[in-house]
């Protein structure tokens, strides 16, 4: 079954020479039966199979399989078979290794299957035969899958090349935040033991890297419980210069390969809440669910607080202490706190790391346990017990939305007045929602909904141009013109946004169309 040399077969084809992937016309064909055949693809082989395999995946090119065959003539005479020599083989799919039809045979064999090939002359051994194998003949191939190792090339140059010696439980993947817990055990190629990890393991975080620039990023491509052998060329170990030994770490010659058993035991994910580094939440269990509490939700939580030197300053819901309740987006809390809570499902324990900008920031706090100075960067472990989300439009009568959206609305003229216009847009954006167009709301209803909507998108529209969001302005006061199209405060508004971003043309027309309809305001 090896390829031999001074054989006339052909094992590589030019790229216009392939009309179809190995297997393309097995994976659109229904399944083969026990017992049945079937041509595979163009280059004429086909499969008979003998035994179903287990599972539904199927090795790539590029794999390391272990096969058992027969190879026989027409006829039933043997040539080569590795069960007389009780030997498996095993190789690299579509490394020439094996005959080119045989290669694209076994990558339509699920793990244990068995099937028998046949392979045309011209994709077994030709013109030229080989001992046993006359010219020009047809050979069969029994074949097991007796199982593959998946090979990946982490780096995409052959610097490093991962072996999955165990798939993993779950589909994440770590981030390059994240903290992970690892184990292995590193050797050269003579088999000198260079390192290994504690009986436990050791964590890090991915982005600060450990022992050499390839462990990361083969971690990365890992998920949990994956084992895997790694082989590192140089470049992405220790280079040309190699490493002395120190602190347990045997010495590495320069330009050494290295060969790694990896585990990736477990990893606990690492939020950037903001995206600005400011605010980060490792998550050391997962909540319930997908839900998570938002933004209006009641909230109930325990935590404990600590200042960077370890300074307990604040605990609820331990030792006794009341869990804190509070309402989410309503300033009741730190910034940081607030949003976090906002990600969090029921059940769900995190370690928050929150810089003095969504902490207490630059003054001096007293609480319960301890002061907090200026700038301090604080440290929080905490835990949703619940959560009680806001009632949704479509759990409510009309009254009760309009009632909500009217509330809803009061608290962002408060908010606007104190100057928060970024939760003041939220609440008038919230209060909308509560009276959108919905055909249940009766006649009489109807006008006081518009009016209550209308006024909703111009005090959002409002704080947009406060906060610089043009296009949004632009956006809301749209939405009101759409209804009144002489709405003065809409037309004055959107101008301002249109001269802001330097279409002085919109804006003039708007200006007119303005004091068109009321010529008197000011």
């Amino acid at each position: 079954m090896v390829t031999e040399k001074g054989t006339n077969v052909t094992y590589v084809e030019d790229e216009d020479d392939l009309d179809e992937e190995p297997g393309e016309v097995i994976e659109s064909a229904p399944s083969l039966q026990v017992g049945e055949e079937r041509v595979l693809s163009n280059f004429g082989i086909k499969k008979k199979l003998l035994k179903r395999g287990v599972g539904w995946e199927t090795p790539e090119f590029g794999d390391e399989v272990t096969i058992h065959y027969v190879g026989t003539l027409f006829n039933g005479t043997s040539f080569d078979s590795t069960r007389d020599r009780d030997e498996p083989l095993t190789f690299k799919l579509g490394s020439g290794k094996v005959l080119r039809g045989l290669d694209n045979g076994i990558a339509t064999m699920k793990k244990e299957e068995c099937a028998v090939f046949t392979l045309p002359s011209e994709l077994g051994f030709g013109v030229g035969g080989r001992e046993g194998v006359p010219p020009n003949s047809v050979v069969l191939y029994e074949v097991e899958l007796l199982s593959w190792i998946t090979v990946v090339d982490v780096s995409k140059d052959g610097g490093i090349i991962k072996k999955i010696l165990e798939k993993g439980k779950r589909n994440e993947l770590p981030g390059d935040l994240d903290e992970v817990l690892v184990k292995y055990h590193i050797v050269l190629g003579d088999g000198t033991v260079i390192t290994k990890t504690p009986e436990e393991g050791i964590e890090f975080y991915v982005k600060d890297g450990h022992l050499c620039p390839a462990l990361a990023k083969a971690i990365l491509t890992m998920k949990k419980g994956e084992r895997a052998k790694l082989i590192i060329q140089p470049q992405y170990a220790f280079g040309e210069q190699g490493r002395d030994a120190n602190d347990g770490f045997h010495t590495i010659p320069p330009s050494s390969v290295l060969h790694v058993d990896l585990e990736l035991v477990s990893f606990k994910p690492v939020i950037d809440v903001y995206g600005d580094s400011k605010v980060f939440k490792k998550i050391l269990r997962e909540g319930e669910g997908t839900i998570t509490a938002d933004e209006g939700a009641t909230v109930t939580i325990r935590y404990t607080a600590r200042l960077e030197d370890g300074t307990i300053f604040e605990k609820k819901g331990i030792d006794g202490e009341q869990p804190l309740e509070f309402i989410i987006d309503e300033e009741q809390v730190i910034a940081g706190l607030d949003r976090v809570a906002a990600s969090m499902k029921k059940g769900e324990r995190a370690l928050l790391t929150i810089n003095p900008e969504y902490g207490f920031g630059t003054v001096e706090v007293k609480r319960d346990l301890a002061t907090v100075p200026p700038h301090s960067k604080l440290f929080y472990d905490v835990e949703m017990l619940d959560f009680i989300k806001e009632k949704g439009p479509w759990e409510m009568t009309n009254q009760e939305k309009i009632e909500v959206a009217g509330r809803k609305k009061e608290e962002g003229n408060l908010l606007f007045k104190e100057g928060k216009y970024q939760r003041a847009e939220k609440k008038y954006d919230k209060a909308a929602d509560f009276v959108s167009e919905d055909e249940s709301f009766v006649d009489d209803e109807q006008k006081f909904v518009k009016s209550l909507r209308i006024s909703c998108w111009l005090n959002g529209a409002a704080c947009s141009l406060k906060l610089n969001d043009f296009q949004e302005a632009i956006r809301l006061c749209s939405k009101v013109l759409d209804y009144e199209f002489h709405n003065v405060k809409a037309l004055y508004r959107r101008a301002q946004a249109y001269m802001e971003i330097a279409d002085l043309i919109s804006a003039e027309l708007d200006i007119r169309k303005a004091i068109e309809a009321d010529p008197q305001n000011r």
